[in-house]
């Protein structure tokens, strides 16, 4: 019986992809990895997270990523795209999991598996947190990557949330094709365009 954790990230971001990440660790090592330092991707350094995503995937049976595009994000909303972009991650699993925690108190539509949702589970189940560490260094990486394509955001500081830095980029350039324009400060600031 496999266990996957699941959690996304860039949930609140103005800018780029919702992605999400899906774990099967190996039950023996769980321990090691905490001991490692594994927790709440959020209360972990830039580099700390770098550090622990080698001994995650070295630990995991499998890792996956699944994403949505800002496009998507705009028609079906914030909350379906990140619903979808775990569904996705755990659909790339193998094995395939009999179980999925999902961090948080949404249970992922249309998913034909076994599912607990656990509120703050990414600082409780060592296999959600191992997501949240892999989701975050996939996503920042790609914000890094585009920000050198879209500067005068602030990108590679804020990682597409909406800094003071980024918010007076998107006033003075308006949004990007990354932007999400369903978003009340993108729109607000596309009005003035």
């Amino acid at each position: 019986m496999a266990t996957a954790g699941v959690d996304e990230v860039g949930r609140g971001a103005l800018f780029g992809p919702v992605v999400a990440a899906a774990v099967i660790l190996r039950p023996d090592l769980e321990l090691w990895l905490q001991e490692q330092g594994v927790t709440d991707s959020k209360a972990l350094t830039p580099k700390k997270r770098q550090h622990l995503v080698p001994r995650i995937q070295s630990a995991a049976v499998d890792s996956q990523i699944g994403w949505v595009s800002v496009h998507r994000i705009d028609q079906i909303n914030i909350l379906q795209a990140s619903l979808q972009a775990m569904r996705q991650a755990i659909g790339r699993l193998s094995p395939q999991p009999t179980q999925c925690l999902v961090d948080g108190n949404q249970m992922i539509p249309e998913l034909r598996i076994e599912q607990k949702t656990v509120v703050k589970g990414d600082q409780s189940v060592v296999a959600i947190a191992a997501a949240s560490i892999i989701a975050k260094v996939w996503r920042d990486t790609l914000i890094i990557r585009l920000s050198h394509r879209y500067p005068g955001y602030d990108l590679a500081s804020n990682k597409g949330y909406g800094s003071p830095k980024h918010l007076a980029g998107l006033q003075k350039l308006g949004p990007t094709r990354y932007h999400r324009r369903s978003f009340k400060s993108c729109q607000q600031l596309s009005l003035l365009e």
